[in-house]
């Protein structure tokens, strides 16, 4: 009697395909915002920033400031205690986003709202543009 059965061959690495180098894969950054696996909403925003000189990135210790973006040693948007997206805009804005049901004003803690400080609540899809804003309004600032 006479079976026919498939026997299934590994190849070595070798016989492979190579694998692709980074610097042989195209960068889709210019086109559209990829997050990374564990990456966070807020790094795609710091990574946004990331060729301009005058902006530092958050730095690695805790407490106010800590996971912030800074233009000009001033912090225009961070991720707060709570896990908000803070931004800091001029506040006839940050009055429009409120009003608009996008952001709510951000309280430090101490009980009172930060009229130019706004919580983005209308999606991560706003972050980046308003993060522009609060760094363009910031730099102006100074």
């Amino acid at each position: 009697m006479i079976t026919n059965s498939k026997r299934h061959v590994r190849s070595s690495r070798s016989e492979r395909a190579p694998k692709k180098s980074p610097q042989n894969k195209r960068s889709s950054a210019s086109t559209r915002i990829t997050r990374q696996p564990g990456a966070t909403p807020f790094d795609a925003v710091v990574n946004a920033f990331a060729a301009d000189p005058k902006v530092t990135p958050p730095g690695k210790g805790k407490g106010f400031g800590s996971r912030a973006l800074k233009v000009n040693g001033k912090i225009f948007a961070m991720m707060s205690s709570r896990a908000e997206f803070v931004v800091k805009l001029p506040s006839a804005r940050a009055a429009e986003l409120v009003a608009a049901g996008r952001a709510n004003y951000f309280d430090a803690g101490r009980g009172k709202a930060m009229k130019e400080w706004a919580v983005i609540t209308g999606g991560e899809r706003l972050w980046i543009s308003l993060a522009e804003e609060a760094c363009a309004f910031v730099a102006k600032a100074d």
